[in-house]
C-alpha cells in the first residue's frame, strides 16, 4: 500500500527565550501552532562554567505538526526569523509522520488547515 505522506513533524531546538519567535515564524508560514517543551542541553559546546560550577544551558524544544507540502517553507521561516543561521543558536529538522490521529479540524473536512 503506497500512501502519500500527509504530515511532517518539525522539531526545533533553541536556546531558552527564542521559542516565541520561532512559533510566530512558523505560524506566519502556515503552521497552526506548536507545542513547547523545556529541556537542558548536554552537548560538549553547551557546558559553561560559572564560579567553578558547571551549568547546562536551558533549551526550548518546539514540535510543529504540519502538512507535508508546507514543511520547507515553515522551516525556512523559522531559520530566518529565529536566527538559526547563527552558530550555537539552535537547529530545526523534520521527520515524516505516517499516521496522525486526533486532528479534529482536519478530519472534519477543513482540509486546508491542521
Amino acid at each position: 500500500m503506497n500512501k502519500e505522506r500527509k504530515y511532517d513533524l518539525i522539531i526545533t531546538v533553541l536556546n531558552r527565550g527564542f521559542a516565541d519567535t520561532a512559533v510566530e515564524a512558523a505560524k506566519q508560514a502556515g503552521a497552526q501552532g506548536g507545542t513547547i517543551f523545556y529541556a537542558r542541553g548536554t552537548g560538549i559546546h553547551e557546558v559553561e562554567r560559572f564560579f567553578g560550577v558547571t551549568i547546562q544551558p536551558e533549551k526550548e524544544v518546539i514540535f510543529n505538526l504540519v502538512k507535508h507540502e508546507l514543511t520547507k517553507e515553515i522551516m525556512q521561516s523559522i531559520v530566518e526569523k529565529a536566527g538559526l543561521n547563527t552558530p550555537g543558536r539552535g537547529l530545526s529538522f523534520a521527520v515524516p509522520v505516517e499516521e496522525a490521529l486526533g486532528i479534529a479540524h482536519d478530519l472534519n473536512g477543513l482540509g486546508d488547515t491542521i
